[in-house]
């Protein structure tokens, strides 16, 4: 199976639960998506969206008049997402089930989040569909698992075993950012959980490097 095919053969049991085990991370996302600095109006996409956890944060944050775009790879935490857009009436919420290196968006977006979305993040053509459709000047941010620094030695084995049952690129870890840090102009990145986290915030230039 190629890398996408192993994610979505990994979600397909983790997609009842999943929601639930986010909790731990929620504080993060919220974080993540304050860097973002959403204003009314704005047109905001989320990357790899999963079963659409952070749609009401970031409809607050662009309101009524804003849009929020998204997609998700994986059919199973993508049915859950659109149960949440039908249950709410979000009229105001476009996402597809579609994979990162192929999604078409209806619209540019203002603002991009990178919410715990490693693989997609470790593929230069998933990168480059989504930046594309993303405006010159936009802000980026991003969370996810990273290893610890390097000579902390064995303590990595611990970040591995926890990204394996989720990502197939799994042993990428020790720079995740670098691909969309690389379109990016600044860039910031600090550790969270101890050194096994990040957060990252950055601004879209516009152009290839």
């Amino acid at each position: 199976m190629n890398p996408n095919q192993v994610s979505i053969e990994l979600y397909r049991s983790k997609a009842a639960g999943y929601d639930a085990s986010a909790e731990f991370t929620m504080p993060l996302r919220r974080r993540t998506i304050a860097l973002l600095q959403l204003q009314p109006g704005q047109t905001v996409l989320d990357v790899g969206a999963g079963t659409g956890l952070s749609y009401a944060l970031l409809r607050d944050a662009v309101g009524e008049t804003g849009q929020v775009l998204a997609f998700e790879q994986s059919p199973d935490m993508f049915a859950l997402a659109h149960q949440r857009v039908q249950t709410a009436r979000w009229a105001n919420v476009w996402h597809a089930n579609a994979p990162a290196e192929t999604v078409q968006l209806p619209a540019l977006a203002d603002a991009v989040l990178f919410n715990y979305t490693h693989d997609i993040c470790r593929t230069p053509e998933a990168v480059a569909n989504i930046l594309r459709q993303v405006k010159p000047g936009a802000r980026v941010a991003m969370a996810g698992i990273k290893f610890f620094p390097w000579w902390t030695g064995p303590l990595n084995i611990v970040a591995w075993l926890k990204n394996r049952p989720y990502n197939a690129k799994a042993a990428d870890l020790w720079e995740p950012w670098s691909h969309v840090a690389a379109r990016c102009d600044p860039f910031h990145w600090s550790s969270t959980q101890w050194g096994m986290g990040y957060i990252a915030s950055g601004i879209y230039r516009g152009n290839a490097p």
